[in-house]
């Protein structure tokens, strides 16, 4: 019998993330041809011209560096700027800045000053080639004129807190900023611009990726105020940045630039990595080992712990042959009401564990929730990892179990029980994935 277990889970997450490896990504986008022409997506970059780079993300230093080795002495400058921990080597002609994340900091505001004013300086015939992943937002906050950082770093905690998912918290964050909503490729002094981009939105929506600063805004002031009102926000929300964002719903401010403005017709933008790639990566590595595959696609989202409730009655419903895995993608949100430490994938799981539990689970099946990036919320975690009848004949550990859910603190039960699933940084950044392994025949 093919028993489920951690290590195969882990080895089905390890062939899906080095699916969606963010250097290995621009790599199969870049070709060069005998001539040493140089093709970034099937489109050719002028000979005579002078590669640029900006790279932004969690992703960004992989990202770089592959285009680096690929640019050679075309490469003119570049910079890079990347979470704490998310460093790589880079060449000397690119930069590396570190800065905060997911709450922003001084680092990133001025990284983001350097990074506007590295492509206001780019020659005309040049080509800016933008290397953009998931975190870029809060890595390049830099405040509209007139705005201050801390009102910044006090809405992003306010939102990260609410339970509103990436869209709506863009929808924010593009309003109050000097880079992101299509900014940056409005600064940016050449006639070319090429943007290669590691999903980590649902839905792979480009104005909501890294808060989309080369693409058109087709949200205003009055859907950012909107989510501040939806999220029951107004009361505690920086003074300051909502007066701003009122002031730009009256029309008293001009709105991001929007999808057809002409300065970014200049802008060609490729997808090389998203959720699907990585699960497309892992339904090939269980079906080389003759595991029935279901991919349930983009599913993940809401609040974690229902999502975590209705894919284990899911997957306690599903009838296999044999030894099956169901694969899930997408990206939930917490609601904080407690005061415990976890993660969207760590809630996830340890919900499923008790609708286990509730629904009584009778055949072997495990689960594997791990972000993508390698960080689950503010934790060192990954993710975790949780089987069917974890609480049986256990109901001290179960009431614990919901204790912790209801406190926010999935990641002190798995620290205390194990379970806790450590990666580090993985290089990309796709969102989250749930694998789920179901022992087959099934018993009924």
């Amino acid at each position: 019998m093919f028993r489920p277990s951690q290590a195969w889970l882990e080895g089905i997450l390890a062939e899906s993330l080095a699916g969606v490896h963010a250097g290995a990504a621009v790599r199969r986008v870049l070709e060069r041809d005998s001539s040493g022409s140089l093709s970034l997506a099937g489109r050719a970059l002028p000979q005579a011209a002078g590669l640029w780079v900006a790279a932004m993300g969690k992703a960004a230093a992989p990202m770089a560096s592959a285009f680096a080795v690929a640019a050679r002495d075309r490469l003119r400058e570049g910079m890079a700027i990347t979470c704490d921990g998310h460093e790589r080597p880079l060449p000397a002609s690119i930069s590396l800045q570190l800065a905060g994340h997911p709450v922003p900091d001084s680092r990133g505001e001025e990284a983001a000053r350097q990074m506007l004013d590295l492509v206001s300086r780019i020659p005309e015939d040049d080509v800016l080639v933008v290397l953009l992943s998931g975190g870029a937002s809060a890595l390049t906050s830099l405040p509209s004129p007139g705005l201050a950082l801390s009102d910044l770093i006090e809405a992003t905690r306010l939102l990260l807190a609410s339970g509103a998912d990436i869209h709506a918290m863009n929808a924010v964050r593009k309003h109050c900023s000097a880079f992101s909503g299509g900014r940056l490729a409005l600064a940016a002094s050449c006639s070319r611009i090429e943007v290669l981009i590691v999903s980590d939105v649902r839905g792979d929506a480009l104005p909501t990726i890294g808060s989309g600063p080369c693409t058109g805004d087709s949200t205003t002031y009055a859907d950012a105020v909107s989510v501040i009102d939806r999220f029951g926000l107004r009361a505690s929300f920086p003074v300051d940045l909502l007066e701003h964002l009122e002031a730009g719903a009256r029309g008293e401010r001009p709105e991001s630039p929007g999808p057809e403005h002409p300065a970014l017709e200049r802008v060609h933008a490729t997808l090389v990595a998203r959720n699907s790639t990585a699960r497309v990566a892992a339904a090939a590595a269980a079906a080389a080992q003759g595991v029935q595959v279901l991919d349930l696609g983009e599913v993940l989202g809401g609040e974690a712990r229902v999502a975590g409730r209705r894919l284990a009655a899911l997957a306690r419903s599903i009838r296999c042959k044999g030894p099956a895995l169901l694969i899930a993608g997408g990206e939930t949100v917490v609601t904080l009401s407690g005061s415990g430490r976890g993660g969207r994938s760590q809630e996830l799981a340890l919900a499923a564990a008790l609708e286990w539990d509730r629904g009584a689970c009778d055949r072997a099946t495990v689960m594997l929730a791990v972000g993508t990036d390698g960080a689950d919320g503010p934790t060192d975690a990954a993710g975790a990892y949780v089987e069917a009848g974890l609480f049986h004949g256990k109901p001290t550990t179960r009431d614990e179990a919901s204790r912790r859910l209801a406190d926010n603190d999935s990641y002190g039960f798995f620290e205390k029980l194990g379970g806790l699933v450590r990666t580090g940084p993985t290089d990309t950044n796709v969102m989250d994935l749930v694998l789920i392994q179901i022992e087959g025949p099934d018993p009924g």
